[in-house]
């Protein structure tokens, strides 16, 4: 079966979710007196046994061909200590065209086996004619290599659309597709599918309950248009150039991270305004003697004294007044708190972001 390579896995969340991806989901047993509340429950070995002699049943296939396929998996199940997973598409692929091509096409090429089941695909059809826990499993299964690969964009057309409660191993359906919303930014999707998953965590691989919850933890604060934001949207475009992938995709992506760099950048410039309208508001010099040094009010109205004429000259502000022209040493200090929160590397992003707009303008 499919065994992707894990090499260039970022670190924190995403190391932990990668040691998580590389070790077999072993079944765990239901609680059967709480399974009139659960979304979902974990099977046995013979409960999956139970939905593969069904399936196949169901597709059309000679009884003593599923006997032998049912003896097969249960066999890798308990003496081979098989993923479930891997097992069941093993089972179904050897009695099932569609499946077994789909099965050699991944392991040569992921991203090719998850294109010939996009609906546009000639072999669309023969994977949806099958019953829907097969499906539902298949998908699971490419969705999973797909996310171990960090080929996420390729994952998450093909994991969509699973339905947990009818592939074999509920837990991992919604852990990899959980881990692909994480990855790509899709935070309620993301904690939707992993708060279902921890709904039921005694029916939940620790491995997989304790990397979920870090998930959670780790976007639930995600801010849209923060710099932290900014920070995940460079590191994912770091990942698909490391992919390989210089598309529209990415070029988008570039563009969104300068948008929201401009965003910010706007929002100082205002805190800045505000900040030198406030020092201008209260840096007058004190009325009124007080011994104290503050200013008594006058006794009766009156015109108050001054040196000045009274007339207001207004200032004429025009773009050479904007904080984007402030002199060299004022602006590197700015950039400076802008990039304080970000690593080093992702500073050339911010400069690129202040040649593009002096070219634009």
């Amino acid at each position: 079966m499919l065994r992707p390579s894990m090499s260039g896995c970022a670190l924190g969340v995403a190391t932990l979710l990668a040691s998580v991806c590389l070790l077999p989901t072993a079944p765990v047993s239901a609680d059967q007196s709480l399974e009139s509340e659960r979304v979902w429950n974990a099977l046995d070995g013979e409960q999956m046994s139970t939905v593969l002699r069904g399936s196949l049943d169901e597709y059309g296939v000679l009884p003593s061909l599923i006997d032998q396929a049912s003896i097969q998996f249960r066999a890798d199940l308990e003496q081979n200590d098989r993923d479930p997973i891997d097992a069941f598409v093993d089972a179904v692929g050897s009695l099932t065209d569609s499946v077994q091509r789909l099965a050699e096409m991944a392991e040569t090429d992921p991203v090719a086996a998850a294109a010939s089941i996009d609906p546009s695909a000639e072999d669309y059809a023969e994977i949806e004619s099958l019953p829907k826990p097969i499906r539902m499993t298949v998908r699971t299964w490419l969705g999973r290599a797909l996310v171990r690969s960090r080929l996420y964009d390729e994952a998450l057309p093909v994991i969509a659309e699973v339905d947990p409660a009818l592939s074999i191993d509920p837990a991992a359906s919604l852990f990899y597709r959980g881990a692909c919303y994480h990855a790509l930014l899709m935070k309620q999707e993301a904690l939707s599918d992993l708060r279902l998953l921890l709904e039921n965590e005694a029916d939940c691989p620790t491995r997989f309950s304790r990397v979920a919850k870090l998930m959670v933890a780790d976007i639930k604060p995600l801010k849209e248009d923060s710099l932290d934001e900014i920070s995940r949207l460079m590191t994912d475009v770091s990942r698909r150039l490391e992919l390989g992938r210089s598309g529209e995709k990415v070029e988008g992506q570039e563009q969104k991270i300068i948008d929201k760099l401009s965003k910010l950048i706007d929002k100082l410039e205002e805190q800045q305004q505000q900040q030198q309208q406030q020092q201008q508001g209260g840096g007058g010099s004190s009325g009124g003697g007080g011994s104290d040094g503050q200013s008594s009010p006058m006794q009766d109205s009156q015109i108050a004294g001054g040196s000045g004429d009274g007339n207001v000259k207004k200032k004429n502000l025009d773009d050479k007044d904007r904080w984007g022209n402030l002199p060299p040493a004022e602006r590197k200090e700015a950039l400076q708190k802008i990039s304080r929160d970000l690593p080093t590397h992702y500073r050339d992003a911010i400069e690129a972001y202040f040649r593009k707009r002096a070219t634009d303008g």
